[in-house]
């Protein structure tokens, strides 16, 4: 069996590897993957990927090893464990270890990881559970956190996330929520978030956004206003509004030219 590159064989305490007192010396020797090796698939070893290797080929023998006084056992060995054998682990003193079981926990014993220190496992737990239970995550500490949360929140409860500290998460918020909630977001103080806003706002509701002081709205709202709102913004400050407010106009103007002559001719008929 060969070793894993130019990593020699160590023990997870930084001894050398000795396999004599291992519980598992009966694997040695044995063709792969009924066996095990060191410097190959060991779970005594410091080397993760050969102590994922064993538990691998020997997933029966990881509810053994939850408890191990190494993370990195203790963290493997939880991918393959019955998962009713996860949730003394949801104290674990590692994160590494909270995060395999936040991916594979129980959805009923998920929200127990919702207050975990550590904001990969609360993002986990923001992945899993169901979007109705996760109102409790609404105001976590981690903008990416209540980001995800914003992003699969029921649209009901989004209004609730419109004042969240973070243009990102408002952002998330206006791409989501309906009105008149959306309305309210056309003045926040992030033009990223109000450009969102004019791009989904009712199209009589444009004319309240043509004055923007950021030029990016202003183009936002020239790609649907009509005409009245496209007259003023034609003469915009800015070159790229003007432009799209007229040829927005040339198109509604090509439209109506197009619908008149079909409804006179039916009229006539």
């Amino acid at each position: 069996m060969r070793a894993d590159g130019d990593i020699p064989p160590l023990h997870w305490t930084g001894a050398a590897l000795d396999c004599a007192p291992c519980e598992h010396i009966v694997l040695r020797g044995l063709p792969d993957p009924d066996g095990c090796a060191p410097g190959h698939a060991c779970m005594q070893d410091a080397y993760a990927r050969r102590i994922d290797r064993f538990f691998r080929w020997h997933p029966a023998l990881a509810n053994g090893h939850l408890a191990h006084p190494y993370f990195e056992v203790r963290a493997i060995a939880a991918r393959h464990a019955d998962v009713f054998r996860l949730p003394p682990l949801i104290d674990d003193p590692d994160e590494t270890v909270r995060l395999q079981v936040a991916l594979r926990l129980p959805l009923a014993q998920l929200p127990r990881l919702g207050a975990d220190p550590h904001r990969e496992v609360r993002l986990r737990v923001a992945q899993r559970l169901a979007p109705e239970r996760l109102a409790g995550l609404r105001e976590d500490p981690d903008y990416g956190v209540r980001e995800l949360v914003a992003r699969r929140l029921p649209v009901a409860l989004l209004p609730t996330m419109a004042l969240d500290s973070d243009p990102y998460v408002r952002k998330t918020v206006a791409q989501r929520i309906e009105m008149p909630a959306l309305l309210r977001l056309a003045d926040d103080t992030d033009e990223q978030v109000r450009r969102v806003v004019a791009s989904r706002l009712p199209v009589p509701l444009l004319a309240r956004m043509a004055g923007d002081a950021d030029w990016r709205v202003r183009w936002e709202v020239a790609q649907r206003a009509e005409a009245p709102v496209l007259q003023r913004l034609q003469d915009d400050e800015d070159e790229l509004v003007r432009d799209a407010a007229r040829e927005r106009l040339a198109d509604l103007r090509g439209t109506a030219a197009r619908v008149r002559p079909l409804h006179g001719g039916a009229l006539h008929g």
